[in-house]
């Protein structure tokens, strides 16, 4: 675990706060490294339904450039230093849960990877977005530019990684690189409102529609036994049996 990281838990929402004020919320290796072990703890809680991830004045400047003369050093350095960035971007990405990203100042970088790694992302209008490994000799993940694509198609995924540009939160939201925007003070209150929301559908729903699109986006054209399983499980479930009840009854559903 890491003394930066913050998993809360209220009702079926939790929180991940990247809490490092003082470097703009860079991640460190070790902070990289907690986050397998973190959303472990999230994944196998049944009462969370919805992860929010989120930092402070920032999301996050990205990785730790300090560390890049120290544990980053050489080749293999660098390898390691990659796998623990990787580990904890497929972390976030593959937790079986609704995960939304609300984004505030500088999302650079591995903050920008983070919160690609979410599902939805909710942005403040004064938020500034990144991606720099061309400033860094790195070449950029392949699944966090597939994810990259998957957002804002491959001509602006090449402009922002050729360039390594800050863009401003407009320009993020036309492109898909965010679902919306909101002036500061009122983002907190939407990322609540949309995580409830989230919480209070069919869980069932939610996890077929999860895996579904991811198999979509993986290359998946048609359905196959697996998906037909997903359709019967709800069918089965007693998720389907409440929301009908609920709506012949003409009343909200409690799943």
């Amino acid at each position: 675990m890491s003394e930066h990281l913050i998993l809360d838990t209220a009702g079926p929402v939790a929180t991940l706060t990247i809490d490092r004020p003082a470097k703009r919320n860079a991640m460190s290796y070790d902070m990289w490294s907690a986050l397998p072990s973190l959303l472990d703890l999230v994944r196998h809680d049944d009462e969370i339904r919805v992860l929010v991830l989120r930092g402070g004045e920032h999301f996050s400047a990205g990785a730790d450039i300090g560390e890049f003369s120290t544990l980053r050093k050489g080749a293999d350095g660098a390898a390691r230093y990659g796998e623990a960035v990787h580990n904890g971007e497929r972390a976030i990405a593959t937790l079986g849960k609704p995960t939304i990203a609300a984004i505030s100042g500088f999302c650079i970088g591995g903050g920008c990877e983070m919160a690609l790694a979410c599902d939805i992302r909710i942005a403040e209008a004064g938020a500034r977005f990144g991606i720099t490994p061309a400033k860094l000799g790195i070449v950029y993940n392949f699944t966090s530019t597939k994810r990259l694509v998957e957002a804002v198609g491959p001509s602006w995924a090449k402009q922002i990684l050729f360039s390594g540009e800050i863009i401003d939160a407009s320009t993020a939201l036309r492109i898909g690189l965010v679902n919306e925007i909101h002036e500061a003070e009122a983002v907190d209150a939407r990322v609540r409102e949309l995580a409830m929301t989230i919480a209070s559908r069919a869980q069932v729903s939610l996890r077929g529609a999860k895996t579904i699109v991811t198999g979509i986006t993986d290359g998946m054209h048609e359905e196959d036994e697996a998906v037909r399983a997903l359709y019967d499980e709800a069918v089965h479930s007693a998720e389907y049996a409440e929301g009908v009840a609920a709506f012949l009854e003409k009343r909200a559903p409690r799943f």
